[in-house]
This record gives structure tokens, sequence and C-alpha cells, in this order.
């Protein structure tokens, strides 16, 4: 619900002089007034509307302003109460505090103590709008776009329905699932991660749904799969594109009922789950293709999120080098180093196509190499010439590639440079190439390529 922030409160007093004189002060200040002259009317008037801000005398004829109190903090925490008495005392006042109260004043009343209080409500409130827009966990950046996207997944948060989030790779979409689920009343449950495209095919069903004892060869005893780990939290099906379509239909069977059999075994299992997808690809488009089964998707996709490419919230690119910055200066246990201006305008000016991933790439690269306080355009130019640039042209030839070079040569070179570009991490090599990771292990394995340097 949107309202004003911090703009109404509701006076509470049964003297009329000082109900007049309180509501005359608040509305000089541009605040919204009601009054009430005893405990009855003021909770009537609570119930029935919202406020800001209670002000409530605590002795009055048909009870005490601290049952007023209880009654605000019963139906909405949100809201502040400030406490008048002509009979205040030090004991009186710690115990109105302990009890939620915001502040606690003595009659004749100052109004410019009274102000100072109710300017406490206003600055809350008004933290707490950014808060609920701010992204959380090490989601960085204030772009209007992303912050759409978080405000969207703390709303998808609050609710049971299954996510399927569908963005570029490396901007995070891990990171969100994290969030949700962080956010949601499973956070004090399992969060259990599996990758699709990681998996090799043979043993999915197993990782997914476990297998008992003699399953297969080298099953010597019953294993629990992901589902089962994550009973009563959330399970993240990344890259769920990657999911062969043989397994799809027991994926199916498995979301809508909440139940599945572990592989070699009879017996159902059953599990109180959420479930977070994640593609980098159109489901859609595979649908269309017939490599994805349309009612696997229509199930998935109860509430569809996104979150923007590094390209399209260019302003976020500096806030996200700094925080890069700190992050690994502690890794190096060195101080964060200075980053010039004019390196932080060359980032903005570059294209990024593996995201924020590629990004955190590169500024750990700068920092571990660089071995100064200072990173200024120089860095910039070294590092990025020398190593980022397959990572920008990835659908160019590679790095010292001429004209008459046999294809298989040149795709071998750049296959090298994108995994050295992401120090052998398989998994970042083929999101930045835009193949899946079983096409890139079947690569490593045609080009003769060491698979042990390669994680």
């Amino acid at each position: 619900m949107t309202r004003d922030v911090a703009s109404s409160v509701m006076v509470v007093d049964d003297e009329p002089g000082i109900r007049t004189a309180l509501r005359a002060n608040f509305l000089r200040h541009g605040w919204r007034v009601e009054t009430a002259s005893c405990v009855r009317e003021a909770i009537r008037n609570f119930e029935g509307k919202e406020f800001d801000l209670v002000v409530t005398d605590i002795r009055m004829p048909d009870g005490s302003g601290m049952e007023v109190m209880r009654s605000v903090r019963e139906l909405s925490p949100e809201t502040a109460v400030i406490l008048l008495t002509a009979y205040g005392s030090v004991p009186d006042a710690v115990s109105a505090m302990r009890d939620g109260a915001l502040d606690y004043l003595t009659k004749p009343i100052s109004f410019d103590q009274l102000q100072a209080a109710a300017a406490k409500v206003m600055h809350r409130a008004r933290q707490m709008q950014v808060e609920d827009l701010a992204p959380a966990n090490d989601i960085v950046g204030s772009s209007p776009l992303l912050l759409r996207s978080i405000q969207r997944a703390r709303s998808a948060a609050s609710t049971g329905a299954d996510v399927l989030i569908e963005a570029e790779s490396g901007t995070g979409k891990e990171l969100l699932a994290r969030f949700i689920h962080d956010s949601s009343d499973r956070c004090r449950k399992p969060f259990v991660a599996v990758n699709c495209a990681a998996v090799p095919d043979a043993l999915l069903e197993s990782e997914l749904f476990g297998h008992g004892r003699g399953a297969f060869t080298g099953a010597i005893s019953a294993k629990p799969g992901k589902f089962e780990l994550a009973d009563g939290g959330t399970i993240l099906l990344d890259e769920v594109g990657e999911m062969p379509l043989h397994l799809q239909p027991k994926l199916l069977r498995a979301l809508q009922e909440r139940e599945f059999e572990r592989l070699g075994e009879g017996r159902s299992v059953h599990v109180d789950i959420r479930v977070i997808a994640t593609t980098n690809v159109s489901l859609a488009t595979m649908v269309e293709r017939g490599q994805f089964r349309g009612d696997l998707y229509y199930r998935l996709n109860v509430i569809p999120l996104s979150l923007p490419p590094l390209r399209d919230r260019r302003e976020d690119i500096p806030i996200l080098a700094q925080h890069f910055a700190r992050k690994y200066a502690v890794q190096l246990q060195t101080k964060p180093p200075r980053l010039h201006q004019e390196f932080l305008d060359l980032l903005q000016l570059q294209s990024w196509p593996g995201n924020v991933r590629e990004l955190a790439n590169f500024m750990r690269r700068v920092l571990t190499l660089s071995g100064t306080s200072e990173i200024d355009a120089g860095c910039f130019e070294m590092e990025f010439e020398s190593a980022a640039r397959p990572s920008v042209s990835s659908h160019l030839p590679a790095a010292g590639a001429v004209a008459g070079t046999p294809i298989r040569q040149v795709e071998r070179l750049h296959l090298e440079n994108t995994l050295a570009l992401t120090d052998g991490n398989r998994t970042h090599a083929a999101e930045m190439l835009g193949i899946s990771l079983r096409t890139l292990r079947n690569k490593i394995r045609e080009y003769g390529l060491p698979p042990r340097r390669y994680a």
C-alpha cells in the first residue's frame, strides 16, 4: 500500500485544550491530524485508519495510554507512539521505551521537543522506504531497472509461489534467488542449489531425487537427492533449460504433486519446498522449437522475474567497481585502491557481455596484477587489451588469428583465451561463449585441452 511518508498523526488526550493545541501544532508542520478524547475512541479510530504516529496521554478516565500503545503495536507495528504525562519519572520513561514507545515527554509540552521526536518518525519512514527498494546480499546497484526487479522479487518472496528468473548470464540470477529465499518465511530452512547444466545427464535424476541402494553400479547405499535436502526450504534449479527432455516429466510431477520416487525405489517421498528456476535462454522459444516441454514451462513460470543486463544499467558500473575493489582488497589483504574517474569512465564505455560476473573478474585481475593503490586509465588499457578483449568480442576470431587460419585453430585459440579469462572456470566460460556446459566439455575433449586445468 502506498501512502505519504510520516504524514498522519492521531492525538489522544482527555483535555480539550491540549488536543486543540497539539492539533494546531501538527497542522502547522504539514501533518494530517485526527484526535480522540479517550482510550476507547482512540482504539476505534485506529482500527479503521492508518497512522504514522500516535501521541497519547498516559492517564485518561477510561484507561491508560499504555493500552493505546499496546493496541497500536498489535495492529500496526510500524506506527510510532509518543507518550505524554504530567507525572513523569525516570522509571516510567525507561518502562515506556522498553515497551516500544518512540519517546516519553512530560507536560507542559514543549512543541519544539515534540516536533523533534516527530521528526524521528519522518526519518525512520523515509529509511524504511529506501530499504524497501534497496537490494540485499551482494546485489549491488541503484538503477531504477534493478530496483524494480528487486522490489518485484521482494513481493514474490511473500508468496509461496514458484518463480522463474530469465536473465542473461552473469547478471546475478542465483543472488536474486537467494534474496527471495532469505526474504521469505522459509529463510530458516535450507536453500539448495543444483546446476542442471553441470551434472551429466546420467546422474541428474539421482542428483535431484536421490537413489536407493543398488539402483545402479556403485550405489552401495541409499542417498537423498536435492529435493529431499531442500524439504521445508527452497530448491534452485539453475539453468533449467539444460534439463534433458526425458527427465522433464518426472520433474513436472514433482512440481505438481510435491512428491517423487527415488531412483530404484517404489515408495513416494513427499516434500514441502519452494522451487526457483533460472535460465539464460528463453524457455518460451525452446518450447516453440520442441526443446522444452510446454506444460513444465507453464508450471515453472508462476511468477516470472528478470534482471537487467549491465549495459542497461551503466550508472551502476562505478558502484560495482568500487564494491569489487573493496571485496578483493580484503581477499588480497591490502587497502582498497583509489579508482580514478577516467578508469571508471572507461569501464562505463564497455559493453560487458558477461555482465556483472565479467566486471567482477576484470576488477579482481586489475587488483591482483596492478600492485598499486592508484587504479587509473593505464591499468584499464593494460588489462583490458591484454586479457579482457576476447570476452568483449566473443563473436570475432581469436586474437592473433589471420585470414586463412583454419576454423578449428581459431576456435581452439578462442576457447583457450576464454578459459584463461575465467581462470579455468568452465561454467563461467560456457556462459560467456553462449554455449552449454555440456558443449564446452565436449569442445575441451575435442581439442585435447587438459581437462584437469579447467574446473
